[in-house]
């Protein structure tokens, strides 16, 4: 069961969607997003394993990916997963929604 959705409606009232196709063209997804207040949360696991984020070609199409979202008017946060649950991210999710 994912709690992230659950923890964030929870916190700020708003529904998180997981896996939000953002991008038509390119058909890029974010692993969770805040519609309404354009907030993306993307998990960037294998961070200690050389996983697909932090091989050269991967992080290169993740900077393209992150660059689109700016574009487009999302706010990016980037979280390891031990962290997606943290108060530490629900926080700043709860921040950047008061900011506005």
């Amino acid at each position: 069961m994912d709690l992230f959705p659950e923890l964030v409606h929870r916190m700020t009232g708003f529904d998180v969607t997981p896996e939000h196709r953002f991008h038509d063209t390119r058909k890029w997804r974010i692993d969770y997003a805040i519609v309404p207040e354009k907030i993306a949360i993307e998990v960037e696991g294998g961070a200690y394993v050389n996983g697909r984020h932090t091989r050269p070609s991967g992080f290169i199409a993740d900077m393209e990916k992150y660059n689109e979202l700016t574009r487009a008017g999302w706010r990016l946060i980037r979280v390891t997963p031990d962290d997606l649950l943290s108060a530490k991210t629900l926080n700043l999710i709860k921040d950047l929604i008061n900011a506005k």
